[in-house]
């Protein structure tokens, strides 16, 4: 599958890195073309402009990460303050745009799907906090976010799954470890390309 992989943390000796490393390996050992994208590496402006905004609903629309021809999408990142990085946020308002992720029905307001080729979208994340606090206090919102507010107005056949590692600052190897393989058993599940 062509996969976009998507790495969003400053630090190039961070978790999430190494985690990125992991996938894109693995991804290409498995014969999927990967494509990654390192947002802080190539100094992604995540600040949509007022010109960008002004012509947000005006063709033409401009494909700036390629979502259409992708069939895979992986994002890798950690979660803060029960969200994703201000870095990634900027990218999907920029990147998920009407008459390229979606039209807007004019008389409704409604969505309709653009991105039908999208197959596959995994999320791998990693939180400080326990799992009990994302699950059963928080009801994991990002989880929400991604999967009815985004994906499903957007890709609406794209199997969805995101992967999170719960007290990520206190990980041992054993424990990423047994991580990495959760990730490696979810890209298996997407067969060879």
């Amino acid at each position: 599958m062509k996969t976009l992989c998507v790495l969003c943390h400053p630090s190039r000796g961070s978790l999430s890195a190494h985690l990125a490393d992991h996938t894109v390996a693995y991804l290409r050992a498995r014969g999927h073309d990967v494509i990654l994208s390192d947002l802080y590496a190539e100094g992604y402006d995540p600040c949509l402009s007022a010109a960008e905004k002004d012509a947000y609903h005006t063709p033409p629309y401009v494909d700036t990460a390629e979502l259409q021809g992708i069939e895979a999408l992986v994002m890798i990142f950690p979660t803060w303050w029960s969200g994703m990085p201000a870095k990634l946020k900027g990218w999907v308002d920029r990147s998920f745009l009407p008459g390229v992720a979606f039209d807007v029905d004019a008389a409704t307001g409604a969505l309709h799907p653009r991105l039908m080729q999208l197959q596959q979208v995994l999320v791998i994340t990693t939180l400080g906090g326990p799992a009990w606090i994302d699950r059963l206090v928080l009801r994991r919102p990002l989880y929400r976010v991604l999967k009815w507010g985004l994906l499903k107005p957007c890709a609406p056949k794209a199997q969805f799954r995101m992967l999170s590692l719960y007290g990520a600052e206190t990980i041992t190897e054993a424990r990423l470890t047994l991580f990495t393989r959760r990730i490696t058993r979810q890209i298996n599940k997407w067969g060879h390309p």
